[in-house]
């Protein structure tokens, strides 16, 4: 049957990135797929595909707060197709520090290269294109100038671009992947499937530490966390007790003006600050675990 897409004018990158936030974890209208798109500089677009037309008033609402109205919003049919696959078929490579990401169609131009990743995206996040995964790579490419991590997990995995950039770097580590999402972990073990990786990197199915293998692991030394703010601040005390003392956590999917809330909590937990990046409105920080 034929999906609703949903048209949100926005002015600015910023609003764009709040306004895709908001529909997300929008749980009473949840979006197949989101994406933004610039229009005329400065201004985006922000769409949305649904499965059953939304409640334009129910949206109306959510989006209220940032100041968008409800007499922008447009509603349209299209065609019963995989919009998300077919978006991800056109994605040029991204690079970030040493990695290149890409999708099937650039293999023949980037596959070779030793930090290539080949991502099919599908219905999974994490295809590098967004500033919050490219800055998680950028950060990650950084940590493996400094030194070696033996025991590392990606959670909240998406695609597993982040576990799989980690394989490349840390040769000899325990790489973990999960996501509480089995269409994503379904995605996530084909790409490592693509990348040759299946004897280095496990993904798992379970939300935060609950899967037993998480629950039951030694501490790790490296955390990547590429996940909602309000579920990062939820998790700190998990991811202190899952983390040795010295560790290291990267943490994004967090919008610039939400950092202050997520430094704040893992302060409390006794996390010092090693960095922050920010790329395209998005905060990427480093942190270490106080011992």
């Amino acid at each position: 049957m034929p999906q609703t897409k949903l048209k949100v004018p926005v002015p600015d990158l910023l609003a764009a990135r709040a306004a895709e936030t908001a529909l997300i974890d929008n749980v009473l209208c949840e979006p197949l797929a989101v994406s933004a798109f610039e229009t005329k500089a400065p201004a985006f677009v922000v769409e949305a595909y649904y499965e059953f037309p939304p409640d334009l008033d129910q949206i109306a609402q959510v989006l209220a707060p940032l100041g968008i109205a409800r007499g922008g919003l447009a509603l349209e049919e299209v065609p019963d197709e995989n919009w998300v696959a077919i978006s991800q078929a056109a994605l040029p490579p991204i690079w970030a520090g040493r990695f290149v990401v890409h999708g099937a169609h650039d293999r023949h131009r980037v596959g070779m290269m030793r930090a290539a990743i080949e991502i099919e995206a599908g219905e999974a996040f994490g295809t590098g294109h967004n500033g919050t995964t490219s800055g998680c790579l950028a950060a990650l490419d950084a940590l493996a100038h400094r030194r070696q991590y033996a025991r590392v997990l990606d959670l909240g995995c998406g695609t597993a671009l982040l576990a799989l950039a980690a394989s490349r770097v840390f040769p000899n580590a325990t790489i973990l992947a999960s996501d509480n999402d089995p269409i994503a972990t379904a995605v996530a073990r084909e790409n490592v499937r693509l990348n040759r990786a299946r004897n280095r990197v496990r993904v798992l199915t379970g939300a935060g530490f609950a899967h037993p293998e998480l629950r039951c692991a030694r501490p790790f030394d490296l955390i990547l966390a590429n996940i909602l703010p309000n579920t990062l601040i939820m998790l700190a005390p998990d991811i202190k007790r899952h983390l040795a003392p010295g560790g290291t956590a990267v943490l994004s999917g967090i919008l610039n003006f939400q950092v202050g809330e997520v430094r704040a909590a893992y302060a409390a937990h006794g996390f010092r600050l090693e960095s922050e990046r920010k790329r395209e409105g998005w905060s990427i920080l480093t942190l270490t675990r106080g011992r």
